[in-house]
């Protein structure tokens, strides 16, 4: 069956439906509280997610997310449009990696992660994270094997 959905659409407190062209796209270069300067759409805001972190990324060429990490949040990503070059993997041991539209990647927790568009065209990254925590990200270099090593075995 085929569900045309013209604005979002809630039902009951079950599950909620919306187009991404009804998800408001948020100009980041407007906001201090989150960097970088991209454009993003906050699909979990929309949908009011309770359990995880879901954002559809607009790059320009050049423009990227930098090497970061988080505390506790497993991210996956997937490149809707356009190539991306990867940074990933615990400081020192980072591999670069291309990854063109129909890739998947994940980091888990505390493991280092960052992405460039290299597209002349742009791109678009969805990104899913959980659980949904307000983690500004971690500097990878600053985290040990062993402090890794801990949370991953959790």
């Amino acid at each position: 069956m085929l569900l045309v959905v013209p604005t979002v659409l809630t039902i009951g407190m079950e599950y909620t439906v919306a187009d991404t062209e009804n998800v408001p796209i948020i100009d980041l270069s407007e906001s201090d509280e989150r960097p970088p300067d991209l454009d993003m759409r906050a699909v979990d805001e929309t949908l009011e997610c309770q359990n995880l972190a879901v954002k559809i990324w607009h790059f320009e060429e050049g423009e990227e997310i930098g090497y970061h990490a988080h505390s506790q949040q497993e991210e996956l990503f997937y490149v809707l449009e356009g190539t991306f070059s990867l940074k990933l993997g615990r400081s020192g041991n980072e591999e670069y990696i291309e990854a063109d539209e129909g890739a998947f990647w994940v980091a888990a927790p505390k493991i280092g992660h960052g992405h460039r568009c290299v597209s002349e065209n742009g791109g678009t990254v969805l990104a899913i994270g959980a659980p949904p925590v307000e983690d500004p990200g971690l500097d990878p270099h600053s985290l040990d094997d062993a402090e890794i090593d801990e949370t991953i075995e959790d």
